[in-house]
């Protein structure tokens, strides 16, 4: 094992054992690497690498601290790694979304509140019946994000906000090649709506489900 990583792993040890908690500082670099037996280079790039990842918060001036540890501050990392897909994965990463995404949406189906329903119908109504492709994408992502963020589920809402880049620019690039798509796309939010409405969590998954696979199918045709 290289000295970096035998120094990562001895700081994600004492993370994961409890040694060092949410917001908790480290001891000086001096301190820290006689206590875990590394040299001092190799313990600077471990926790240059871990600031990378959002598990360490170097502070210039006041010191290193172990970060909150939320998952959406974890799982940031991750969309940053899903931008480096190639075009021909594209579709791995919707299919990922085909199984989460309806789960989540299924599970809102409970939780979501009559203003927070409101406030995606308002945002449906502000779009019209022709909006560009730009305003359509945005608001299709905002869309998803308010019923995902009412499953109750933060995991859940991270990952799918970290698998929005490649699925992003396949929903720009079929609106800008399909038709229908503005209507289409329209049309399933406004079922996905109703049913979460009626609290109805099946007719939600299945309609996400739907909305979703669509995309998948398109795209699917096109490569």
């Amino acid at each position: 094992m290289a000295v970096t990583d035998e120094a990562i792993e001895k700081i994600k040890g004492m993370i994961v054992s409890g040694a060092l908690r949410p917001g908790d500082r480290l001891p000086k670099e001096s301190e820290l690497a006689a206590e875990l037996g590394l040299s001092r280079n190799s313990l600077r790039e471990a926790v240059r690498a871990l600031s990378l990842i959002r598990i360490l918060d170097v502070r210039q001036g006041d010191g290193t601290y172990v970060t909150s540890l939320d998952p959406q501050l974890l799982l940031e990392a991750l969309s940053f790694v899903v931008d480096f897909h190639r075009d021909d994965t594209v579709l791995e990463f919707l299919a990922v979304r085909r199984i989460l995404e309806p789960a989540a949406t299924a599970m809102a189906a409970s939780r979501i509140s009559v203003e927070q329903l409101d406030v995606l119908s308002a945002q449906l109504d502000a779009l019209g019946e022709r909006p560009s492709v730009e305003e359509l994408v945005a608001c299709d992502l905002e869309f998803h994000r308010g019923i995902v963020q009412s499953s109750g589920n933060s995991v859940l809402c991270s990952l799918l906000d970290g698998l929005s880049g490649p699925t992003t620019r396949a929903r720009v690039w079929r609106g800008l090649t399909q038709e229908d798509a503005v209507s289409r796309t329209l049309h399933e939010h406004r079922a996905i709506l109703s049913a979460l409405r009626d609290g109805d969590a099946e007719a939600a998954r299945a309609w996400a489900t739907v909305h979703v696979a669509s995309v998948e199918q398109w795209l699917r045709s096109t490569l």
